[in-house]
């Protein structure tokens, strides 16, 4: 699947063939998605501008608006990690980085290599966050460091959308819904699909 695509004058959206692109999902102008991304439902990659540029391993969560500007490319650089709804517009999320749900990183900013961005976080125009930190408010500010664990477990979160990817681009297909659940059928297993330690303490995003 590779969502919705539009080239935009002549440059056609490029998606590795191991990564899901949901079909909701929209890809204008010179998007390049590496390999093992998962991009999810409603998300908007739009390249008109400067170029929007995403490693691998990535996911780019439902909603989230992408956006190059004048200047500026937008890159997610290798396991990067962007939760629902966040706007990531003309600035370099550094690897394995965390942008929380419904945050804005703007114009120039530099999300610092395995930092974390809490949720609903505004990131403004050229701000540098420094690697391995917890950022978070409006705006945003530098809170502490983070700690080996809370890096490993942001990781591990990542490595679970890398899998989604793989299993979505296996399984997913467009049905009619069923009117009632099928006799006896079960809920899934939330333990069964995120590691044990993150059911307790999943990074939000």
């Amino acid at each position: 699947m590779t969502g919705l695509c539009y080239s935009f004058e002549g440059m056609v959206p490029v998606v590795d063939p191991t990564s899901y692109v949901h079909p909701t999902a929209v890809l204008i102008g010179d998007v390049r998605i590496g390999p093992g991304c998962f991009i999810g439902p409603g998300a908007s990659l739009r390249a008109d501008f400067s170029s929007v540029i995403i490693g691998s391993g990535v996911n780019i969560q439902d909603n989230c608006i992408l956006h190059g500007t004048p200047g500026f490319h937008t890159v997610v650089e290798d396991y990067g990690h962007i939760g629902h709804a966040a706007v990531v517009h003309g600035c370099r999320i550094r690897r394995n980085a965390l942008v929380g749900m419904a945050s804005s990183i703007y114009d120039g900013a530099e999300v610092g290599e395995e930092a974390i961005i809490a949720a609903m976080a505004f990131v403004p125009a050229g701000f540098k966050i420094p690697p391995r930190t917890l950022v978070a408010g409006l705006p945003a500010k530098v809170l502490r460091e983070l700690s080996d664990e809370e890096v490993a477990r942001k990781t591990r979160g990542t490595e679970a959308y890398q899998q989604l990817a793989q299993r979505a681009l296996t399984s997913m297909v467009a049905c009619e819904p069923l009117s009632v659940p099928e006799p006896g059928r079960a809920q899934l297993n939330p333990s069964a699909l995120w590691p044990d330690d993150l059911t307790r303490h999943k990074p939000k995003g």
